[in-house]
């Protein structure tokens, strides 16, 4: 904040910048403002590349990759950065300038000088014109200058959807060309404006009249006055600069400046940059190399997994960005004399969990969990939620540091701190953010291309929108809100209104009673999400993961149809025997998420607070008629029977016990 200003009581203002602020940018600790891939417990960032024997960050740290990648805007310094020489240094030259320009240049960079001093004086010197700028431009045209590797590079930015930008301290008409050639549009070029007065007998302007030093470019500090105003202008979450020099790095180091600084030392090599730099390459190309496409890895391979794999391999296909085959893991079996994995390789169904739709051919099922993800950055859980623990240990140690994963599967584990959710589950296990897709999503309809939506529960906005086009479709649409702990209760919660729906439904009531039931259903979830997490919010349960996926599952789920039948044999059957024989080998997760839920009521000494969830779990454990399920409202009334036998009391004993132990 002291530093003095160009034009202030120091003569070596500039000497000033160049060292003793280097080394304060070069000590500090900054942070990033919102990493993709970590849970961010600690945001320093840590810098754990291998440092040569020259200095500098020449190998990339996990953080810095992660940066990159997910880098939303990518801003490049102009003069030997993008190109291969000074612009103002070579326009000198072409004017017979050189020597007295390079005299300037020199004092400027020894601190003799002050930076906007010099480039008045530079200016002065070599008087432009409208004429000698396009003559110089023809004799040294930008194709023969642009820097190796940078056109692949920024081509390959501006393919992922990645806004790039060139800000200059140098002039307007001399970068323009090689912005042209780049294909970045002129409005994303920030570089400083040249003033000509207009001559009385032509009319054309030919004469040097200054410049515009209301730019931000035109000031010491104004590259990152330059990215604030982006920000303020668009939407950007992080933001690379690549340059240099000194005002390139202090782009990186200012508040509401650039989250990352890389070096570029291709043209001319600063030691600054090189030791302060995040990152410092010499060659475009090493960048281009990291922007590594996405590959997809689902883990589970049911019903609603093959549906939902299906739509990620449809867009992988036409992506650039992404690996186009995405791997998914099954749990082998026998079926009809042949397994599983190679029916799904070589027939493109699932015909035991998801008969009769077709596979994406670029659907690849693998029977062994690692040879899924070990090379994923884009994790899919989508197995029934009892499973997920165990198969978390598995992967502890073998997932990528830079990946990141969603959750499909709904449900929670009980601990002895309470219930944990899958994607803190996830988060904690494997040290990756973890996001939450939930929704109206019968999976035999969504497979037949139906139109259904879903919504995504985030706590980053870039793995948001990454998920979000990764599962878009015209057939699929999806939402999304910063509330993973309510999207995820709303898809948990649902399905054990589902059982009460499906009993009223086999005990023969009508739409009055089913839409009561649901009504009821909704309020329990919304006040149990909200008592349990404070930061959900009421509008996650009018979205997809809430209303809509509860219609559908009171409606058509597996859930609903087993307690159906379940009610239409007075509970002579249990829901475990139902089970077995309607779903073929696919699992009821209402019972199994009732006793849970239970568990937690009971220990919280909640039960009669929420006498649809309580009511609902006696009944399916024999403790209350299935009939009872219109009264229960009246549950406070009624005295539990004895459950039928000692193992169905178990089971919510067990659950119970889990939150004692």
């Amino acid at each position: 904040k002291d530093r003095p200003t160009v034009g202030g009581p120091s003569p070596r203002s500039f000497e000033w910048w160049n060292t003793a602020h280097v080394m304060a940018l070069r000590s500090a600790v900054w942070t990033t403002k919102s990493p993709r891939l970590k849970d961010r417990k600690t945001p320093k960032r840590q810098k754990v590349a291998v440092r040569t024997a020259g200095g500098g960050n020449h190998e990339l740290s996990m953080d810095v990759l992660s940066t990159w990648r997910r880098a939303t805007a990518v801003c490049f310094d102009m003069d030997c950065t993008c190109s291969q020489d000074d612009s103002l240094d070579g326009l000198a030259e072409f004017a017979g300038k050189g020597e007295e320009v390079r005299r300037i240049t020199s004092m400027a960079m020894n601190g003799e000088m002050g930076l906007e001093e010099a480039l008045v004086k530079r200016l002065q010197i070599i008087n432009p014109t409208p004429q000698m700028i396009k003559e110089f431009l023809a004799a040294h045209p930008p194709e023969s200058r642009l820097t190796p590797g940078i056109k692949d590079l920024v081509s390959n930015l501006q393919k992922r959807g990645i806004s790039v930008y060139i800000i200059s301290g140098g002039f307007r008409p001399l970068a323009l060309p090689f912005a042209k050639l780049l294909n970045i549009p002129p409005e994303n070029v920030y570089a400083n404006r040249i003033y000509f007065t207009t001559d009385d007998e032509t009319g054309m302007p030919t004469v040097y009249a200054g410049y515009d030093t209301d730019q931000p470019t035109a000031k010491q500090g104004g590259k990152p006055e330059a990215i604030k105003a982006l920000r303020s202008k668009h939407p950007l979450e992080d933001v690379v600069m690549i340059g240099d020099g000194i005002t390139d790095l202090e782009a990186a180091r200012m508040p509401g400046g650039a989250d990352l600084f890389i070096g570029y030392g291709g043209v001319v090599e600063r030691q600054e940059i090189r030791e302060s730099a995040d990152y410092y390459i010499t060659d475009f190309s090493v960048l281009t190399k990291t922007l590594a496409n996405h590959q997809v890895a689902f883990v589970g391979s049911g019903a609603w997994a093959c549906s939902a794999a299906n739509l990620v391999a449809r867009n992988c296909k036409i992506r650039e960005d992404f690996e186009k085959d995405v791997r998914m893991w099954v749990y082998e079996e026998e079926v009809d004399g042949r397994m599983l994995t190679e029916i799904i390789n070589q027939d493109h169904e699932n015909i035991k969990y998801l008969p009769g739709i077709k596979l994406e051919e670029n659907v690849v099922a693998y029977p062994n969990l690692d040879d899924v993800i070990s090379e994923a950055d884009i994790i899919v859980f989508c197995v029934p939620h009892q499973f997920v623990h165990s198969i978390c240990k598995q992967m502890v140690g073998k997932v990528r540091q830079d990946a990141v994963a969603i959750s499909l599967t709904k449900g929670m584990r009980l601990r002895s701190d309470g219930a944990q959710l899958i994607s803190d589950m996830v988060r904690r296990k494997l040290g990756i953010d973890c996001s939450v897709l939930m929704g109206a999503n019968i999976a035999e309809e969504i497979g037949k291309g139906e139109l259904s939506e879903a919504t995504i529960g985030y706590k980053w906005p870039e793995n948001a929108r990454l998920f979000q086009e990764m599962f878009q479709s015209d057939s699929f649409l999806v939402e999304t809100v910063q509330d993973v702990e309510g999207a995820e209760l709303c898809g948990t919660l649902k399905n054990v209104v589902a059982l009460a729906a499906g009993f009223v439904k086999g005990l023969g009531y009508g739409s009055n009673t089913k839409a009561a039931i649901m009504r009821a259903g909704m309020a329990e979830m919304r006040k149990l999400a909200k008592r349990l997490y404070f930061t959900v919010q009421d509008e996650t349960f009018f979205m997809s993961c809430g209303l809509a996926d509860l219609i559908a599952t009171c409606e058509g789920g597996r859930n609903q149809r087993v307690a159906g039948a379940f009610a239409e044999l007075s509970g002579q059957k249990t829901l475990g025997m139902l089970e077995e024989e309607m779903l073929k080998g696919q699992k009821l997760q209402g019972e199994l998420t009732s006793n849970e839920v239970q568990a937690v009521l009971r220990a919280k000494g909640w039960e009669l607070d929420f006498p649809l969830f309580t009511t609902v779990n006696r009944i399916i454990h024999g403790q209350l008629p299935v009939e009872f399920i219109t009264q229960y409202q009246r549950i406070s009334e009624v005295e539990a029977v004895e459950p039928s036998s000692d193992a169905v009391e178990s089971a919510i004993e067990d659950a119970f016990t889990a939150l004692k132990v």
